[in-house]
């Protein structure tokens, strides 16, 4: 199990895009998008996490936040 943090930048910094990817054995199965504002499933593994974390609103207003 592995996290990686991605920040894509538009029109200089005016935009930024947060993106938090989980990966297990090499493989997405869940990530962060700043533009939904919640986790979204990549597989099927990804969905019990993306659920529960969807249900912590501290957890979320944090990333929101980044």
């Amino acid at each position: 199990f592995m996290g990686k943090s991605e920040r894509h930048f538009f029109n200089g910094t005016e935009r930024v895009r947060y993106l938090l990817k989980y990966l297990y054995n090499g493989e997405e199965f869940v990530r962060f998008d700043s533009d939904l504002g919640e986790y979204r499933e990549v597989t099927e593994l990804g969905r019990p996490d993306a659920k529960y974390w969807n249900s912590q609103k501290d957890l979320l207003e944090q990333r929101r936040e980044k």
